[in-house]
């Protein structure tokens, strides 16, 4: 025989708000507008008004209600129902005046209008009403814990309702349950801190629970009731009895409640932040009907619960709270002071775990990662960090059994059952990983949290619910502490106070950006300026000391030929060294040219000009293999391979001298722009001095006498610097005392414009 595989999702799948059925303690009409005709009822008109079904379908209301009885429902619809129902509706049957709880609302184009029969002790009296709320508001608002407060509450639903149990049934973020507070029949068994698993409560029940707030069943043995016909003349389908009082319940759910010994149940709903945090759950062991005006009661505690949840929550652990916001702001703090995101994290670690009170933790920026702390394995991290990124919702993922969701963390539960984490910036890679320990705990349900397989007679499968309460106890392993809502809520305002602190980085940086850019363009300009007025009186000084020379060499004795010559010798040297500056301003004010060109063809042109130029040396030039074509300034990068070059012919006293240009190249992770390249110029000549390396690209700055080595300004390398920079690259200098020096600068494949 082949079973039907069945899992404790069938019960989130049962459409639970279109049953086609009601309880049996009171009457349904659908109505439609404009002359709200009777489209469909409930079966069981005949018992409850004296009025068949098919009586009554087609005609207009006011065959069964009087004007004024409609006038109320139609204001009622005019205005917000919940705040206007019940209403008082009163209906002939023979020689009896029959007098209902009307509760009427609309849905979508619908109206659907509820009768249930009065009890005779029922009254609308407001000041009974209040009388009876005062007390028990009261206690909630004193109450100084959501204990406190739940307490009350139990005691004093019971005190109005009379049932055998009242509980207070609080969901955690799973969707299993827990009583945190209970008032019973000395005779009945205990539930206060029995679990229950979240498949007594399916989804579709949970979003029924959020949009009523008070839900009863009378008689848990009763016979439901049909709606005739089975779907409504409007869309031909089952009504939506979402918002219905007297909608039939699962027969699941009657089963479960069977089986728990109820026979009638009532569920107060509270609402935090319109999610469904919990149940004020009664239970008796008999049928017990309670009345509208006392469900209105419950209904109003159960709405100020709701609102003090946030308060009582709030007070809770106060002092930890005070202390989560302190180590907040030290963190704050550490970061503004610190160039960098990781820097300011890595600064106060042990501040960074107590922030959660984790156990470890995982600073990611970019490839980087930073462990804190007991973590996970170091290779494990990377994996890690990639499956979490996918799981990030709103910045935010965290649970306390990482195994059950990733499987590879089974290895290391013991240190990271629990995981936590914060997404600062997706596009940077930036995250904070914390970690809590697996503790091993014992869980205390209402039964076999697990719900059995049942297979009828003719081989179907179905879900049953569990016929035993009895306190069931399980070792629950690969768990860690929950992750309190305080601690979430501080996680989640450090990410906007680091963006906060990050964004004020960027923009001070950006502004000493625009100031140094400026500083640069009035240096620029200054040493354009400077140098172009300089030339005129110093080529004036040139030329007077070559007249006195000229003019007057037999009148000056031998030490004035001297010392007219060394005025000659300086004054070209300070033109040189003014025509070195104007140059290197230019290069810093003209816009590149960037085109293709082959960098093959400008290394040679460049070597060729070098052997005419000094054909007295006698140099060995390598290319190893054929430099590549890129978009640049063709006359720049010229420049700058016949200064390297030149450098490395003049600072070479090798018997045997070689130079050798070549390159690399590598992905600059831009996709865009996928090749970078790393060129070099490398020789065999003197070297460079450990401590001089950084000196070299300095404008004016040798590293010998002006008579070594040929001479020069001692900017041809700052020049070369400019140029590398000016295309986007970077440059830096290699080098062995004595054995040669390698230049290398990066230059792009496609120039950025």
């Amino acid at each position: 025989m082949t079973y039907q595989a069945v899992d404790s999702t069938n019960c989130d799948r049962e459409q639970i708000h279109i049953p086609g059925l009601i309880q049996p303690h009171g009457v349904l009409l659908v109505l439609q507008e404009p002359d709200l005709t009777i489209v469909q009822v409930s079966s069981n008109t005949l018992e409850s008004i004296g009025h068949p079904p098919k009586d009554l379908l087609g005609k207009p209301l006011l065959a069964l209600l009087t004007a004024k009885q409609i006038a109320n429902i139609r204001q009622c619809l005019s205005e917000d129902f919940e705040s206007v129902n019940p209403l008082d509706i009163s209906i002939k049957r023979a020689a009896k005046l029959l007098k209902f709880d009307g509760i009427v609302h609309r849905q979508k184009a619908l109206i659907i209008l509820e009768l249930e029969p009065k009890q005779k002790s029922q009254k609308a009296d407001f000041v009974e009403f209040y009388q009876r709320v005062k007390g028990a508001i009261t206690k909630i608002q004193k109450a100084s814990t959501l204990l406190e407060m739940s307490e009350a509450v139990v005691k004093e639903v019971r005190k109005v309702t009379g049932f055998d149990r009242v509980m207070v049934y609080q969901f955690d973020a799973e969707g299993a349950g827990r009583v945190i507070a209970e008032a019973r029949a000395h005779a009945l068994t205990p539930y206060l801190g029995l679990h229950y698993p979240s498949t007594d409560i399916p989804k579709q029940a949970k979003e029924l629970y959020t949009l009523n707030w008070l839900r009863l069943i009378p008689d848990s043995t009763y016979e439901s009731v049909a709606l005739v016909p089975a779907h409504n003349l409007l869309d031909d389908r089952p009504t939506d009895l979402s918002l219905s009082v007297l909608r039939s319940v699962s027969p699941l759910h009657l089963e479960y409640l069977s089986n728990m010994g109820v026979g009638a149940s009532m569920s107060i709903s509270l609402i935090q932040d319109q999610k469904l945090w919990g149940l004020i759950a009664c239970h008796h062991s008999t049928p017990r009907h309670v009345p509208y005006n006392v469900r209105t009661i419950c209904e109003f505690v159960g709405q100020v619960m709701s609102v003090e949840l946030t308060n009582k929550e709030n007070h809770e652990d106060l002092d930890y709270k005070m202390s989560l916001k302190s180590l907040q702001g030290k963190l704050v703090e550490s970061l503004s002071q610190s160039e960098r995101f990781l820097d300011g994290l890595i600064q106060l670690d042990s501040h960074l775990l107590d922030l959660v009170s984790a156990s470890g933790a995982a600073i990611c920026a970019g490839d980087r990662i930073i462990c804190v702390g007991q973590t996970p394995p170091e290779t494990e991290l990377p994996a890690l960090r990639d499956w979490v990124k996918t799981q990030i919702q709103h910045n935010l993922f965290e649970t306390r059994s990482l195994a059950q969701l990733y499987p590879a963390a089974a290895s290391f539960k013991a240190v990271a059952s629990g995981v936590l984490v914060l997404e600062i910036s997706q596009f940077h890679q930036n995250y904070i990983l914390w970690f809590r320990p697996e503790v091993i705990q014992t869980v205390n349900w209402g039964g076999n949290p697990n719900k059995p397989v049942e297979v009828t007679d003719d081989g179907e499968t179905r879900l049953s619910p569990r016929k035993s309460f009895e306190r069931w106890q399980e070792t629950v392993q690969g768990c860690s502490l929950l992750w309190r809502a305080c601690e979430i809520e501080i996680v989640t305002e450090l990410r906007s106070l680091i963006v906060g602190v990050i964004l004020k980085q960027a923009d001070d940086l950006a502004e000493i950006n625009l100031e140094l850019e400026r500083s640069n363009s009035e240096l620029d300009s200054f040493a354009y300026i400077a140098s172009h007025d300089l030339k005129e009186p110093l080529r004036g000084i040139h030329n007077y000391s070559n007249f006195l020379m000229e003019d007057y060499a037999q009148v000056l004795d031998a030490d004035g030929v001297t010392k007219l010559n060394t005025v000659v010798r300086l004054t070209q040297r300070m033109e040189d060294l003014i025509n070195s500056l104007l140059h290197y301003s230019r290069l810093g004010r003209a816009e590149l040219s960037r085109q293709p060109t082959n960098l093959n063809e400008v290394a040679r042109l460049a070597i060729d000009t070098l052997r005419i130029s000094q054909p007295q040396s006698s140099i060995e030039f390598r290319l190893p293999r054929s430099l590549p074509t890129i978009s640049c300034d063709r006359t720049q990068i010229s420049e700058l391979f016949t200064n390297l070059l030149t450098n490395a012919i003049k600072y070479n006293d090798k018997a045997e001298k070689w130079v050798e240009i070549g390159f690399t190249q590598s992905d600059s992770g831009d996709p865009q722009d996928p090749s970078l390249y790393t060129f070099y110029v490398r020789d065999n000549g003197i070297g460079i001095p450990p401590q001089h390396l950084e000196r070299v690209f300095q404008i004016f700055k040798r590293l010998h006498t002006q008579d070594q080595y040929g001479g020069g300004t001692g900017a041809g390398l700052t020049i070369v610097q400019k140029i590398v920079e000016r295309h986007g690259g970077k440059i830096w200098v290699e080098s062995t005392l004595d054995e040669g020096s390698t230049f290398y600068f990066t230059l792009a494949a496609r120039g950025q414009s």
